[in-house]
């Protein structure tokens, strides 16, 4: 099973060699492909073969490439993620708004619980708002219900005067933690088959990733919490490296522990499962015992 998440950072060499990534610098490093679930290039220093992109993504290895600013700013995505990817794309078409509004209804509703669990496990009073909002959730969320718990729990996490648009640290490690976690599911979304820019909810013409930003919603307060907690002033190698690996961090899906990695693709499948069969029972989701 591929649990690794490896970041190269420096200049360095990537290419493949029976069955092994090899990391050419002054020494060299080897990893084989099998244990890797992500593959981070933190610098453009790093120069990659072919045939190592080739087989990354044969192995549905996630591959981020960062900027010169070190952020991430591409991915790797393979044209075919599943041998019947044009059956689910159809199938992906077909789904009917009746049961695409019913699944967002209780991703944007698991959305507000989890971010109810991190206020009460903060000790911060305006969880008993969002509760609130959870029991006036209505289908679809017409009344906008995720839009007012966004703003009631950002500020009590992160002040009053807090705008998701401002220049700041925080934002700039949430946009870096969110970014990790939409990889994840563009590579889960393509190797199932469908298509990430097919979305329940999201509907932006110039999104590539209308699906995966539905999908990740549940799991954004991973993020949230982990940035609060770290009350960082800066965002350096350190800290990007800790929101990476939020992907490791251990939660409960299906009564068993499970890394996030490996709930993001439980959860996604169980998604697929309720579209395809319009039962939001299948409906899977983590809890975060903290």
């Amino acid at each position: 099973m591929s649990w690794r998440t490896v970041v190269v950072s420096s200049c360095a060499k990537l290419d493949y060699q029976m069955g092994y990534l090899v990391v050419r610098t002054d020494t060299t490093t080897k990893v084989h492909l099998s244990e890797i679930g992500m593959l981070m290039i933190e610098t453009t220093a790093v120069s990659l073969t072919a045939a190592l992109l080739a087989e990354l993504t044969k192995k549905k290895i996630k591959v981020v490439f960062c900027d010169e600013k070190r952020n991430p700013s591409s991915e790797l995505l393979p044209y075919y993620g599943a041998h019947d990817a044009s059956a689910k794309i159809k199938k992906q078409i077909q789904w009917s708004d009746d049961i695409k509004t019913s699944v967002w209804t209780e991703i944007v509703t698991e959305k507000i619980r989890k971010q109810e669990d991190v206020l009460v496990h903060f000790r911060k009073s305006e969880w008993e708002l969002l509760h609130s909002y959870i029991s006036e959730m209505e289908f679809g969320d017409v009344t906008n219900r995720e839009g007012h718990a966004a703003k009631v729990y950002f500020n009590a996490l992160f002040g009053k005067d807090f705008t998701r648009s401002a220049d700041l640290v925080v934002n700039a490690m949430l946009n870096y933690g969110y970014s990790i976690l939409l990889s994840a599911f563009n590579r889960e979304i393509t190797a199932n088959g469908y298509l990430t820019q097919l979305g329940l909810f999201h509907d932006n013409m110039f999104n590539w990733f209308n699906l995966s930003s539905d999908l990740m919603e549940p799991f954004r307060p991973l993020v949230d919490q982990k940035v609060y907690t770290m009350r960082a002033k800066t965002m350096e190698h350190r800290e990007k490296m800790e929101l990476v690996n939020i992907l490791n961090q251990e939660v409960t899906i299906n009564e068993r522990r499970e890394t996030v990695g490996n709930a993001i693709k439980i959860y996604c499948r169980s998604v697929f499962d309720a579209l395809e069969d319009a039962d939001v029972s299948l409906l899977r989701f983590y809890k975060n015992e903290l």
